[in-house]
């Protein structure tokens, strides 16, 4: 068995890796920083004769970059693909840098979307793979102080939707699922230079649940019984008070 992790250096993607390896993976992991995914790879590795760590450096906001990562792992048969690479900004819409937005949309929806569609027909062609894309709870509303990365997990979720009806329809022993955590301690915000991050979940028991959830067919994954409750008001709550609320959780993250 054979899985590709891409954002594998940090947080969420990293832990991904280490339980798959765990589960008895070979894998494939992708991120910007070389450095810290061999340095992943060999702590997988160590003392592990029969594991294989394949580590892949590429920068996926860009879509030359997305096809080549395609291309040169194709042939290896992707048994499970999990898209956790993403980006965020925070701040006012009319104030952030549009570079850095044009960049967090490359990554956190044209990469998915591609990667997605890709490997998706090589495991439709073999009749069986798993996908997880790493969505957010944030893909359940609209995010003042955090539009676009709120927008694009919002694609990610409708995406992840659409294609698991999809798969559905045909019968397909392919599956594909969704994972929407809340606030995660990785270093997300520091990056998307948040000044005071929210106490979340650890990222080990996110990917674990996440990865354990997938295997068994769950379309829609939402760690932390908290949560999950939000989620159950947040279908519950007109559209602007749930935009008045988020406003209010966000503005606390520039204090």
């Amino acid at each position: 068995m054979l899985a590709l992790v891409t954002g594998a250096s940090s947080g969420i993607g990293r832990e991904l890796a280490l339980y798959l390896a765990e589960k008895g993976y070979d894998l494939i992991l992708t991120a910007r920083n070389e450095e810290r995914l061999r340095e992943l790879a060999e702590r997988i590795e160590n003392g592990r004769e029969k594991e294989r760590v394949r580590v892949i450096s590429a920068d996926l906001s860009k879509q030359e970059e997305c096809f080549r990562l395609w291309r040169e792992t194709r042939d290896d048969r992707v048994d499970f693909l999990a898209n956790c690479a993403g980006l965020g900004v925070y701040g006012e819409f009319a104030d952030t840098d549009l570079d850095r937005e044009l960049g967090e949309i490359a990554v956190n929806v044209t990469a998915v979307h591609i990667l997605t569609k890709l490997f998706l027909r090589d495991m439709l062609k073999r009749n069986e793979g798993v996908i997880l894309n790493v969505g957010s709870s944030a893909g359940f509303t609209a995010g003042p102080l955090f539009a676009g990365y709120y927008a694009s997990k919002n694609y990610v979720v409708r995406l992840t939707e659409a294609i698991h009806e999809e798969l559905r329809h045909r019968h397909s022993r392919v599956r594909i699922s969704v994972l929407c955590p809340g606030p995660v301690e990785t270093d997300f915000d520091r990056r998307a230079d948040v000044r005071k991050s929210m106490r979340g979940l650890k990222p080990r028991p996110v990917a674990r649940y996440g990865v354990d959830r997938a295997l068994k067919g769950k379309m829609l994954i939402v760690p932390g019984a908290g949560m999950r409750l939000g989620l159950v008001f947040s279908h519950i709550l007109p559209d602007g008070l749930m935009v008045r609320i988020t406003w209010q959780i966000q503005k606390r993250k520039g204090r």
